[in-house]
């Protein structure tokens, strides 16, 4: 599989694999915050205050996000969900 791909072009379940692909790539690390994909993220990235309305409804059911660009489409990597908040909320990400 070649990286990045157009996120707005693949659907849930080719999404799936590329997630977990970055996954791979990345060594089960959060591509922001550099935590364990399977621990909380870092300590700064939870300093963020959340407004968890302004997320789809199961924004925050899964716990790994495939990041992507907006403006682009490109895939970045793979994040936790509320890594993917405050990337989404405060830097429009």
């Amino acid at each position: 599989m070649n990286l990045p791909v157009d996120y707005n072009k693949i659907d849930y379940k080719q999404r799936k694999k590329v997630r977990q692909k970055y996954i791979e790539i990345q060594n089960n690390k959060c591509y922001y915050c550099n935590n364990s994909l399977d621990d909380l993220p870092s300590k700064n990235v939870r300093a963020y205050p959340i407004t968890k309305s302004l997320f789809p409804k199961n924004f925050f059911k899964y716990p790994v996000h495939l990041h992507h660009d907006h403006l682009t489409g490109l895939t970045i990597g793979a994040v936790h969900n509320y890594c993917n908040a405050v990337l989404w909320e405060y830097y429009n990400e």
